[in-house]
């Protein structure tokens, strides 16, 4: 009866080398997920002011002394434009500055941002014991001095906080990247490969879109414009994965998930204004598919006046990029499988034998 071979015990430099690696990994992981809260703060905020000159003048420097470069004002002719704007997502709320015969009023979008809003409503206390304090002083009454606060956009009833629409972004991401591991792994071929992508992004994006609109009533809008936008947002995740695999290999899959969840995951900015996050860092969240994703399904939700064809483009261009991915590797497969063995390099055969066309 023959003994069963035992691996040798492993030497105790790489063993202990091991542990430091993998503290390390843990400690890079922690990172790419703290970093965005610890590095978060309020500044360049967009925001709409109107009134008189001399009163917005005072209010912008008032709020400059205080929280220097916590705004990032943008002055319109009256009230309408300013909500205008904010219907636009051009700006994440509005100050509308009274004269002698209006009182000021502060105008906040829940719907984009929950918190721009709380910072909008600081700034509205503020005003309101700087009205109170200007009535007394003039001899009136500060019970009738008081400075509105109006919701532009609301959330829906069914997500009075917001936090359902932040929350999902990151299992989409997720489903994105465990779709596109799957269909690397286990579909063989370039056109399956693109087929089974298009049958998990219509799926994925159904029945997402039926949890969150009709099931928990997180978004709003068009239910196939959201089941849409959601099949697309996790298709350019899963396609990107499907392209790298294809062309490097199982190595593929580790440099997509990297890409999407610590990279473009932490940076995407779905609970808070992009501008909040040292720059550039913010505006280059936007161009990843977390990012472009978790902005277009919140405007076509709650802002049917703002530009979306940037985040449609966005997320497309990842799709385009893993489709073109697939095809380079299903063609550099072929041709590697025609070349004489010994000739290859090691990554090249790894694509050619693990993914074969």
């Amino acid at each position: 009866m023959s003994t069963p071979l035992l691996r040798p015990h492993t030497k105790w430099p790489v063993a202990l080398g091991f542990g430091i690696v993998g503290s390390l990994i843990v400690a890079i992981v922690v990172l790419a997920f703290l970093w965005p809260a610890k590095t978060t703060a309020a500044h360049n905020l967009p925001i709409s002011i109107s009134g008189p000159t001399a009163a917005v003048t005072a209010l912008k420097d008032a709020i400059a002394t205080q929280q220097p470069d916590a705004f990032d004002f943008v002055e319109v002719a009256n009230r309408d434009a300013a909500v205008s704007q904010i219907k636009a997502r051009e700006t994440y709320g509005g100050i509308v500055l009274g004269d002698a015969t209006t009182m000021p009023e502060v105008l906040t979008a829940p719907a984009g941002s929950a918190a721009a809003t709380q910072i909008l409503n600081g700034v509205a206390a503020q005003l309101q014991v700087q009205l109170t304090q200007r009535v007394a002083a003039a001899g009136g009454n500060p019970a009738t001095a008081k400075v509105t606060v109006t919701p532009v956009v609301p959330l829906s009833a069914s997500d009075p906080n917001g936090s359902g629409l932040a929350a999902a972004s990151f299992p989409m991401a997720m489903g994105g990247m465990i779709g596109g591991a799957l269909i690397s792994l286990l579909v063989v071929g370039a056109i399956r490969r693109l087929v089974a992508l298009a049958g998990f992004g219509v799926a994925v994006g159904l029945i997402l879109a039926l949890i969150l609109d009709t099931w928990f009533g997180f978004l709003q809008g068009d239910f196939w414009i959201n089941a849409s936008a959601i099949a697309l947002s996790i298709l350019a995740t899963s396609a990107f994965i499907v392209g790298c695999t294809s062309l490097l290999g199982t190595k593929g899959i580790a440099i997509g998930a990297v890409l999407t969840l610590f990279v473009g995951n932490p940076i995407s900015s779905a609970a808070a204004p992009w501008q909040f996050l040292p720059e550039p860092w913010g505006a280059v969240g936007q161009f990843f598919v977390p990012g472009a994703a978790s902005w277009l399904i919140r405007s076509l939700s709650y802002f049917p006046d703002a530009n979306v064809a940037p985040q449609w483009w966005i997320l497309l261009g990842w799709t385009a990029v893993g489709l073109i991915l697939t095809l380079v590797g299903h063609f550099r497969a072929e041709a590697a499988m025609t070349v004489p063995a010994g000739t290859l390099e090691d990554p090249e055969r790894e694509a050619a034998n693990a993914h074969p066309a």
